[in-house]
């Protein structure tokens, strides 16, 4: 299909600065589509280069501690990744000699590595005959080739079925490297969820979706699916001696685990079944306040520079250095502390 030569040079021309297009390997392959995941191209930019730079490896990855690569990981959020990319580092050097394996089963074996990071495993850093279906190739694939369906893992099966079996036809393919960094570009740049640039798309001619008159369409949006957010009103506690602040290290079980948060309390939760922190007894004074959100949540921090005495007992407390750089602090601790210039 020339369509398809058309997007790839396209792509080509316009996205093979990326750092880990250029210098091509499989284990640039598996950092990058990791940190990709639920974060922007932009800004993985800001980080990738720098992570390569201290775990240039697998071996070296592998013999990294969890606040190590936590520290590494700041500003890309969603730490559980960085957590997962560890671990399939341990598992590559122990059962793989530190070899990324090129076959799906054992890639899938691989702790942190899923059915989508295996298929750009050998799809992407390989160049083997596949799809990695995320949602921007979900997206173009449904538009491109008018598959109504509802968005989501039913969808993104069905696409995987029809590749398998031969219903999408892409035309002579040279390379399914170039075939899916294309199409994520194209759905990244140009066929995004809310909006199509249909005029400049090299595709355009051959889109059923664009033929049809309404790219939005395609695919179906989940029916009754309303996202809720919910508000939470959260006391943020600085507390400083000399040169530590107190914190406490949050658990496997909570949010942002493994990381040093300042003490923190519920003043209010629209969602009644919240507990993430303990309840807030008493009045307080804020000298500052910052708004942030994680998941469904969206959260006013309220701030307070107390005595320790004045905060409700805890053993979990201790004093951390005010090395911002080193001390695995979570993010809204961090925004917090520079707020406050206390370092």
């Amino acid at each position: 299909m020339k369509e398809v030569q058309d997007l790839i040079k396209w792509s080509k021309r316009s996205y093979s600065h990326l750092p880990w297009r250029e210098k091509r390997s499989l284990y640039h392959t598996l950092v990058s589509e990791i940190m990709l995941q639920q974060t922007t191209v932009s800004t993985v930019l800001n980080h990738f280069e720098r992570f390569i730079e201290a775990y240039p490896t697998v071996t070296e990855l592998a013999k990294t501690s969890e606040d190590e690569i936590c520290i590494a990981w700041k500003g890309l959020g969603y730490y559980r990744r960085a957590r997962n990319l560890r671990k399939a580092a341990i598992d590559i050097e122990s059962k793989f000699e530190g070899k990324i394996p090129l076959n799906y089963d054992d890639l899938i074996s691989i702790t942190g590595i899923g059915e989508y990071t295996a298929n750009a495993i050998l799809s992407i850093g390989k160049d083997q005959q596949g799809l990695a279906v995320d949602a921007n190739l979900e997206r173009v694939i449904s538009r491109l080739f008018g598959i109504q369906h509802s968005k989501g893992l039913k969808l993104q099966k069905k696409i995987k079925d029809m590749f398998n079996q031969g219903d999408l036809s892409f035309g002579k393919v040279k390379s399914y490297r170039e075939l899916n960094e294309s199409l994520m570009d194209l759905g990244r740049v140009l066929c995004r969820a809310r909006n199509t640039d249909c005029a400049i798309c090299p595709l355009r001619k051959k889109c059923l979706a664009q033929i049809s008159g309404d790219p939005l369409a395609y695919p179906e949006k989940p029916v009754n699916k309303v996202k809720k957010y919910f508000e939470l009103e959260l006391l943020r506690a600085v507390v400083i001696r000399g040169n530590k602040v107190l914190g406490y290290e949050k658990n496997e079980d909570e949010w942002l685990s493994g990381q040093i948060e300042i003490p923190t309390f519920i003043i209010r939760s629209e969602d009644g079944s919240f507990n993430g922190y303990d309840k807030w007894k008493g009045s307080y004074k804020s000298t500052l306040s910052i708004k942030t959100s994680i998941t469904k949540y969206k959260i006013t921090n309220y701030v307070i520079t107390p005595k320790k005495s004045d905060l409700p007992k805890s053993t979990r407390y201790k004093y951390y250095d005010l090395d911002l750089k080193n001390v695995n602090f979570s993010t809204t601790s961090l925004k917090i502390l520079n707020k406050l210039d206390v370092t």
